[in-house]
């Protein structure tokens, strides 16, 4: 099962992933800082380091930045396209997690959405 899961907007298309705050828990723990990198590997096996970044101040509202656009262009995204991330544990070590992150195109019929596949892009 997704960690999250969601339907990209505009913004997340043009700029950056922007997540709700419930989302929050399941990155990576930003310990005293308010940004951190973090890898996830897609379904092809490529590894994208995503930067989770938070306010400074105010509302912790998370977004990936860094190595956002890069995947969206490399997976060809479109708005109403859904990205989905998983927390998994590396069975190789002492319980560190890495993350998973999978992303859909959106599939319409007749302009009413039937539902979602899968993108399996080649390496960048």
């Amino acid at each position: 099962m997704a960690e999250f899961s969601k339907l990209l907007t505009k913004t997340d298309i043009q700029k950056r992933l922007s997540l709700p705050t419930k989302f929050f828990k399941p990155l990576p723990s930003l310990k005293g800082s308010h940004v951190r990198d973090f890898p996830a590997i897609d379904e092809s096996g490529f590894v994208w380091t995503f930067q989770c970044s938070t306010r400074k101040k105010g509302h912790p509202k998370p977004v990936l930045s860094k190595g956002w656009l890069a995947f969206v262009r490399h997976k060809e995204l479109k708005v109403g396209d859904r990205v989905k991330f998983f927390k998994e544990k590396d069975r190789s070590g002492p319980a560190t997690p890495f993350y998973r992150v999978e992303a859909e195109k959106e599939i319409k019929i007749f302009g009413a959405i039937f539902g979602y596949s899968p993108i399996v892009a080649p390496f960048p």
